[in-house]
């Protein structure tokens, strides 16, 4: 990435958004497309793919998810399925359509199975059951890095993920009910 280059940090208010946000600020780099939730729907596929068409984004982080806490995934099983779902097609999709240079989907360690291996490895993915409290959520996460990967494989796209341990920091949320 050049100092010029636009990048789109999707979830840019979030606890990783904001601090990938934080981090390129402080690089120099200046062309960076922020939208919050309220600016740009991610799960509606329309939205997102006028955005792409209008800003053409070169480099995308993908940090945007519906997340919660143990409470929330049990509660909102439907809802953290769909949304993330939604949000990881939609700018994959768009990403690939428009032609950026490079995407990153940031998962989550909960894609790997409850009883894993220690220390865990990436080929011990889908390699046993998932911890039944936020299965909707991993099962999201791991569609969207299959979406990256085969993306990458068919269409050729520099379509990568990671899958950051547990996080904390600034921008966090520590509500009781709700917070991951």
């Amino acid at each position: 990435m050049d100092i010029q280059s636009k990048i789109f940090v999707a979830g840019s208010r979030g606890l990783v958004g904001s601090a990938l946000v934080r981090t390129l600020q402080a690089q120099g780099y200046e062309n960076l497309l922020l939208r919050s939730s309220r600016e740009l729907d991610l799960r509606n596929q329309a939205a997102v793919d006028e955005f792409f068409a209008a800003e053409k984004p070169e480099y995308i982080f993908l940090a945007a998810a519906k997340v919660g806490g143990i409470q929330a995934n049990n509660t909102y099983r439907a809802d953290f399925l769909y949304e993330n779902l939604m949000i990881e097609a939609n700018i994959i999709h768009s990403a690939y359509r428009h032609g950026a240079e490079k995407l990153l989907f940031l998962g989550s360690s909960c894609i790997y199975p409850k009883l894993c291996p220690q220390p865990m490895k990436e080929e011990y993915l889908l390699t046993g059951f998932l911890e039944p409290t936020n299965e909707p959520y991993a099962i999201a996460k791991i569609a969207g890095l299959k979406l990256c990967e085969n993306y990458c494989r068919q269409y050729g796209v520099n379509f990568i993920s990671a899958m950051p341990t547990n996080l904390y920091g600034l921008n966090d949320n520590f509500d009781l009910a709700n917070s991951h």
